[in-house]
C-alpha cells in the first residue's frame, strides 16, 4: 500500500494506517521498506565516481574557482588535486599534481571545478580533458556549455568506455509534481537573496545530523552541489513546470525518522530567481524551513535599485508558499552569512536578528548549526 494510491482525501485513512502499523509491530518492516525503496531509485541514477582530480584551468581569481573550493570545503577527503594551466591566479587548497599522476593515484573523474564568464569551455583547456579520458577518467562539468558536444572529447569519451557528465543539463525527464504527502522529514533552505550560503548551510545541517546519529542526506540542486553529493538535479536547468516534479524525484519516500535536506535555489524576492525557488518549495514538501541571509548587501543581487526584503516578512511569505503542500511547515532557525562582518559585529547582528525573530541565529561557518538541529526536534 502507498500513498500515492489513495483516493482524493485519504491522507487521514493513510496516517491512521501509519499509526495502526505502528501498534502491530509492523512500522518498523513498513520503514524498512520506505529505505529500501529510496535506496533502488537512489541507485538508478548516474552518480559521479570518485576520488575527483580538479581542473582549474586558467582562472582568473579565486571566486572563478568557487566550485572547485566548494568541493574541497565540504569533500576533502574525494580530491586528490588540482590541475592548473599556466595563468591560472586561483587555488582550491590542494595539492598541484599532473594528470598522469593523478591517474597513477586512481583518480576517477577530473571534474572542471571553474564557473566562468559565458560558462564556455576554451579551446585551450580541451588537450588537458582529452588527456584525462586517455588515462581513463570520466569528465565532470557544470558549465554552460557541453562537453558532450564537444565532438573531439564524446567520440574519445565514447572510444574509451568513459562518461560524460553535464551536471548542468538533466540527462532525464521529471514528471508534474503531485503534491502527494510521502513519508520521511524534509528541510530546505530559502534566502532573502540568491547566493546568500543555502548550500553551505544545508551542508552544515547534514554534518551537524550525521555528527547525533540522525539519518540525513544532503539532496544537491546546483552544480556545485552535485559534485559535492555526487548526484543531484540542477533544478534552474529544469522546464519550470516540471521542477516541483523533479524535487520530489530528488527527495522520494523514505524511512520516517529520515531527514533530506534540500538545497536551496534563488529567492522569492529576486525577480530572476523566483520562479525556481517557488517551485523547490512546492516540491520539497518541506517539515522545516531555515531562512539564509547575508546582513552587509545593501540591494538584492544584480539588481541595484531593488532592496532587500525585510526578514520576518521574507520569512512568512516563504511559509505561506510551503503550507500548499505542507500544512505544518515550521521554521527552524535564521542562517547568516556574516563572512564580510568581524567578531564583535558579527555578534551583534546575530544577536538583534534572533531577539527579532524569536528564533535560532546563527553563522554555520563561525559558530555551526547546533542550535537550528536542536529545533527539528
Amino acid at each position: 500500500m502507498s500513498q500515492s494510491n489513495l483516493p482524493m482525501g485519504g491522507n487521514q485513512v493513510w496516517i491512521t494506517f501509519q499509526g495502526y502499523l505502528r501498534g502491530t509491530g509492523w512500522h518498523g518492516t513498513l520503514a524498512a521498506s520506505l529505505k529500501q525503496e529510496s535506496a533502488r531509485k537512489m541507485s538508478e541514477r548516474k552518480a559521479i565516481e570518485r576520488p575527483y582530480l580538479l581542473f582549474l584551468g586558467d582562472a582568473h581569481d579565486h571566486l572563478a574557482a568557487k566550485t572547485a573550493r566548494g568541493i574541497v570545503d565540504w569533500r576533502p577527503e574525494w580530491c586528490l588535486g588540482q590541475v592548473r594551466l599556466e595563468g591560472c591566479n586561483a587555488s582550491a587548497g590542494v595539492p598541484d599534481i599532473s594528470i598522469a599522476e593523478a591517474a597513477e593515484r586512481g583518480a576517477r573523474t577530473l571534474v572542471v571545478g571553474v564557473a566562468n564568464r559565458g560558462g564556455i569551455i576554451p579551446d585551450h583547456w580541451r588537450a588537458a580533458l582529452g588527456e584525462a579520458l586517455d588515462l581513463g577518467m570520466d569528465l565532470a562539468s557544470g558549465l554552460h556549455m557541453r562537453l558532450s558536444d564537444i565532438v573531439t572529447l564524446r567520440d574519445k569519451a565514447e572510444a574509451k568506455g568513459a562518461k560524460l557528465f553535464d551536471v548542468r543539463h538533466p540527462q532525464r525527464e521529471f514528471p508534474l509534481g503531485s503534491g502527494e504527502k510521502r513519508p520521511g522529514k524534509r528541510l530546505l533552505t530559502v534566502g532573502s537573496d540568491a547566493s546568500v550560503g543555502k548550500m553551505y548551510t544545508t551542508l552544515a545541517i547534514e554534518k551537524e545530523l550525521k555528527s547525533r546519529g540522525v539519518a540525513a542526506d544532503f539532496r544537491a540542486t546546483g552544480q556545485t552541489g552535485i559534485f559535492i553529493a555526487g548526484e543531484g538535479v540542477s533544478v534552474d536547468a529544469v522546464i519550470s513546470d516540471f521542477i516541483s516534479g523533479a524535487t520530489e524525484w530528488l527527495s522520494p519516500a523514505n524511512a520516517p525518522d529520515h531527514w533530506d535536506l534540500i538545497e536551496g535555489q534563488g529567492s522569492l524576492f529576486h525577480p530572476s530567481f523566483a520562479g525556481v525557488t517557488l517551485g523547490l518549495i512546492h516540491g520539497a514538501q518541506p517539515d522545516a524551513m531555515v531562512l539564509c541571509h547575508e546582513p552587509s548587501r545593501t540591494h538584492m543581487r544584480g539588481l541595484p535599485d531593488w532592496p532587500l526584503p525585510e526578514l520576518s516578512h521574507c520569512l512568512e511569505t516563504n511559509l505561506a508558499a510551503a503550507r500548499l503542500t505542507n500544512p505544518d511547515v515550521f521554521c527552524a532557525g535564521v542562517a547568516v552569512n556574516t563572512s564580510a562582518l568581524g567578531d564583535e559585529a558579527a555578534a551583534k547582528i546575530l544577536g538583534e536578528i534572533s531577539d527579532k525573530m524569536e528564533l535560532p541565529c546563527t553563522d554555520p561557518m563561525r559558530n555551526g548549526v547546533a542550535p537550528i538541529v536542536d529545533r527539528l526536534f
